[in-house]
Formats: C-alpha cells, sequence, structure tokens
C-alpha cells in the first residue's frame, strides 16, 4: 500500500503525462500548531484539481486560486507563508496561531517525478534536491537517517521509507502487521528460518529473510528509526531477537504472549546477560489493551503502540487508569 506523499506524486506524474500544468507543494517550516508535519506534500493542477493537504482548509483554497491564476510558482520555484498574523491564522483555519511555510515548485519532465517513484517503489530511501533558482533537481541514495533541510539556494526532501520494522515469524499475524505498517511507511523485512512459514510469505513490498533472527537482528543494526517485534511464540526464535535488540537503540521492542509468558520471557533473558534497564525497554504483552481479538485487530493494537512510541507518547495502562479513578473517586487526587 501507498502512503499519502506517494499517492500525491502518483497524480501529479499522471497529470504530467497527461500534458497537464502542476505545481508541487512542500512544507518546509512549521511554527506553533501545524495541521500537517515538515515534509508533507500537495500538488495542485492547472485547472484547480488538487492532491494531498498541508493544512485540510482555506490554505489549499488561496493556493489553488493563485496556482490557477499562474500567481504562484508559474516558472521557478517560490516560497510562501501562511498564518504569520493572528487575523492570517484565523482565515486560513490555522489551529493557535500555527505558521506554515511552503516551497511551491513548477513540475516539469525534468523534475524527475517519475524516477523518484521508481525508486520509492523500489524500497528506496530518496534525497530530491531541488536548486531553488534553477529550478533543477538531482537524486540521491539516502542514508536512513535523512531529515528535511532548506535554505535560500536549495531544498533537500526525503522520500521512501525512514523507518524500519523487523518482524520475527511469517506466521498469519505478521501478514496484517506488515500491510499496515507499509502504509503507515516502514521498510519491512520478515525473518523466520522455518520453512512452512516462510514458504507461504506473499506481501508485495516486503523483504524476506530465513536466517537466524540474531543474526538477522545484528545485520540489520537497529537505529533509533527501527522496531522489532516477536511474533512467534516460540522461545527459541523470539529469544533470540529480543536479546540483540535491547541492547540496540531500536526506539520499540516487542513480544508477543501473555502476562504469564512474558515474566518467563523476563527470566530466561536475564541468563543471557539482558539487564534490567534493557528489559523496561520490552513492550509485553505487545499492544495497546483495547480488547483486540482476532488477528488484523491486535494487529491496529501493534501498530497504535509502536505509533504512541515513536512520537514519545506513553499511554495510560488500564491499571494507571483504573488506580487514578479510584484516587479520585476517595478525593485523593484532583480529575
Amino acid at each position: 500500500m501507498d502512503n499519502v506523499d506517494a499517492q500525491v506524486l502518483k497524480s501529479a506524474s499522471d497529470w504530467l503525462h497527461d500534458g497537464r500544468r502542476a505545481v508541487l507543494g512542500t512544507i518546509v517550516r512549521t511554527w506553533g500548531s501545524a495541521p500537517r508535519p515538515v515534509g508533507a506534500l500537495v500538488a495542485i493542477r492547472d485547472d484547480g484539481l488538487i492532491a494531498g493537504s498541508v493544512s485540510g482548509g482555506c490554505i489549499e483554497d488561496d493556493l489553488v486560486e493563485r496556482v490557477r491564476s499562474r500567481a504562484l510558482a508559474a516558472r521557478a520555484p517560490e516560497r510562501v507563508t501562511y498564518g504569520v498574523t493572528a487575523e492570517e491564522a484565523f482565515r486560513f483555519g490555522l489551529p493557535c496561531g500555527g505558521t506554515i511555510e511552503l516551497v511551491l515548485e513548477p513540475l516539469s519532465a525534468e523534475s524527475q517525478v517519475d524516477e523518484l517513484l521508481e525508486r520509492v517503489a523500489g524500497g528506496a530511501q530518496t534525497r530530491r534536491t531541488l536548486d531553488l533558482r534553477s529550478g533543477r533537481v538531482t537524486l540521491e541514495e539516502g542514508a536512513g537517517t535523512d531529515v528535511l533541510q532548506v535554505d535560500d539556494q536549495r531544498l533537500v526532501s526525503v522520500h521512501g521509507p525512514r523507518w524500519r520494522l523487523l518482524v520475527i515469524g511469517a506466521g498469519q499475524m505478521t501478514h496484517y502487521v506488515a500491510q499496515m505498517a507499509l502504509a503507515l511507511d516502514y521498510q519491512v523485512t520478515i525473518c523466520d528460518p522455518r520453512e512452512e512459514y516462510a514458504d507461504s510469505w506473499v506481501v508485495p513490498g516486503t523483504h524476506l529473510v530465513r536466517t537466524m533472527p540474531d543474526d538477522t537482528v545484528i545485520d540489520l543494526r537497529p537505529d533509533r528509526n527501527t522496531a522489532v517485534i516477536a511474533l512467534t511464540h516460540d522461545p527459541k526464535l523470539d529469544d533470540l531477537a529480543l536479546i540483540e535488540a535491547l541492547k540496540s537503540q531500536a526506539f520499540y521492542v516487542g513480544a508477543i504472549g501473555s502476562k504469564k509468558n512474558q515474566a518467563a520471557r523476563k527470566e530466561r533473558l536475564k541468563e543471557f546477560g539482558v539487564t534490567e534497564a534493557q528489559m523496561e525497554r520490552l513492550h509485553g504483552p505487545i499492544g495497546l489493551k483495547n480488547g483486540a481479538r482476532t488477528p488484523p485487530e491486535i494487529a491496529v493494537s501493534i501498530l497504535a503502540e509502536m505509533t504512541a512510541t515513536k512520537y514519545g507518547y506513553r499511554i495510560p495502562t488500564p491499571e494507571a487508569i483504573g488506580e487514578r479513578a479510584a484516587a479520585v473517586e476517595a478525593g485523593c487526587a484532583v480529575a
């Protein structure tokens, strides 16, 4: 499945092939509370048709009007800012006085949109550099840790998977996790040395390896943009991956299993030198506690917990919520 920005690029490519004029907008800076993050894309066709969004409100209406009348980015890239004043913030629907700065560029064959899409479809992170004076575009292989950069001369944007996910086990649950992770812009690797599972793996866009889980984690070298989850229910496989993942910089490490299994797992991991500090990073039982029962529902809970962890958002446990409610009931805390 495609992420939102890939869909914007595909729409722009289709318009160019149809002989239409198109402008691509990239959010390069935000201040205050902005509806879309830096790097978000919007494409506008010469007749006002739009793909993607930067605010979900009046900014798009203003961009459409100005692009259609050739008042913006008719011949060369331009920078435009919305929401500098309180009046503008109100007019353009920006919450809490937020401000958005965009780079708008007129697209052409030299914009290399098709080449960029081909690279992204192949799972390669790509660094796209736009010369803000000439409009010239160059594409380079990304380093995996690149971020958007902009100055008076160039805009460097990053496309393709920035986040990586390693899943141990190619069972039914993993199919749903992998499909959802692809939609969330993860580069997904599946590790399963068991032929009975690996031979039936059929999720396009993912990479399957049959190596042992500990070797796979070591080779992957998880960084702060990497998540590792173990879904086999087999300690001989899951534990191998977890021992190495918990020593890494992975932002999320999780394992499926009940609370009882989790307690037993921690005792086993201690025997292999996993420290208490490293053990505290282990999410298990994996996923948000939302009553999920079916494999796709559990996959949703896993990806939701990963998303919260990725953004540094700590979700209270049901136990903590219950304790808080009881304290409020007893008059010991303020709701």
